[in-house]
């Protein structure tokens, strides 16, 4: 499905999706009131992604909340992980099933263009955009390092010799190295970045003192950091995160850098208006319950809500700036 293609349905579907909205609040449903209100008995939800990051825990929160609300009868998650996330979407490519929905963000943004993937965003049905957070920078609990500054120094005289590790080559985490190292006038060639498809992984290497240094969610790096094990060194948003509020950010660190990563979930390309008018519905009606709030609340995950013709005009953006930035940072 072209760009185009993508816009005229997503109209459409913003259109329905509201519509059905207003219709089911006008007979008085609420979230919990039984079967799958939505029609939908069964949903797959596809993680792009190896167990333990963030694009995992936003699949599992979605099963759990949809479950919990009567949303669906049952929904299931599976893991693919691999190449920022662009096997996911060659497995969303090929899904027969309409009644499926993958995680996705910025990250496989990045992915889709340092991977030169064949599958692309844009021949997706775009639903919704659901959280963002801001990224952490840490280091072992026994770094040298104390600041960002002494990373940044360390990584200018032994760039190979400072490995950070982080998500999938060309995404967020990726991004932020690349544009810390630019930031401080470092060449990009500096850069000895660690890719991992799973927040678990990078988190092994991290503990296991086989990195200099990591960059991920808040969230998936809070328990550590709190429990000692790890040292954080900033955090990328414009404010300091709601689960390690002691922690600067880059700016209070002298870094004019801010940078979230958001969330959302995809339909497959080839579902027709009302199903994807349906999917929308649904995962509004999700974005609206107490358990979902609860959720980024627990996650420490911003309420970055968007869908219909917003959504779509949101991505087509976003995949332009992308690529804009990873040229200027040399991964393109």
């Amino acid at each position: 499905m072209n760009l185009e293609s993508t816009k005229k349905r997503l109209s459409t579907v913003g259109v329905l999706g509201v519509a059905s909205v207003l219709a089911l609040s006008a007979c008085g449903s609420t979230s919990g009131g039984g079967q799958a209100e939505s029609g939908i008995d069964r949903l797959n939800i596809i993680v792009p992604a190896d167990p333990g990051g963030g694009w995992d825990q936003t699949g599992r929160a979605m099963q759990k909340d949809l479950q919990e609300n009567d949303l669906v009868g049952n929904a299931s998650v599976v893991n693919v992980g691999g190449a920022g996330g662009t096997n996911g979407l060659a497995q969303l490519a090929t899904e027969q099933d309409p009644n499926t929905l993958m995680v996705m963000g910025y990250v496989m943004v990045g992915a889709v263009e340092t991977n030169a993937a064949a599958n692309r965003i844009e021949d997706t049905t775009p639903i919704a955009r659901l959280t963002e957070e801001p990224l952490i920078v840490v280091v072992p609990a026994d770094s040298p390092y104390q600041t960002i500054d002494d990373l940044l120094s360390a990584i200018e005289e032994d760039g190979q010799g400072v490995a950070v590790t982080g998500g999938s080559a060309g995404g967020a985490d990726h991004i932020l190295a690349g544009q810390l190292l630019k930031q401080a006038d470092i060449s990009p060639e500096n850069l000895n970045y660690i890719p991992y498809s799973g927040g678990g992984e990078s988190l092994a290497a991290l503990l296991g003192n086989k990195v200099a240094a990591g960059i991920s969610g808040v969230g998936e790096y809070a328990e550590q950091v709190k429990a000692g094990e790890l040292r954080a060194l900033a955090v990328s948003g414009a404010e300091p995160a709601a689960l390690l509020p002691e922690v600067p950010t880059l700016t209070d660190e002298g870094v004019d850098l801010v940078l979230t990563n958001w969330r959302g979930v995809v339909a497959p390309g080839s579902i027709d208006e009302a199903k994807a008018a349906e999917l929308t519905e649904l995962v509004t009606e999700m974005a609206e319950t107490e358990s979902w709030q609860a959720t980024l609340e627990t996650n420490a995950w911003s309420d970055a809500f968007l869908a219909g013709e917003e959504f779509d005009a949101f991505l087509e953006e976003d995949i332009a700036a992308v690529k804009t930035t990873l040229t200027e940072i040399g991964l393109l």
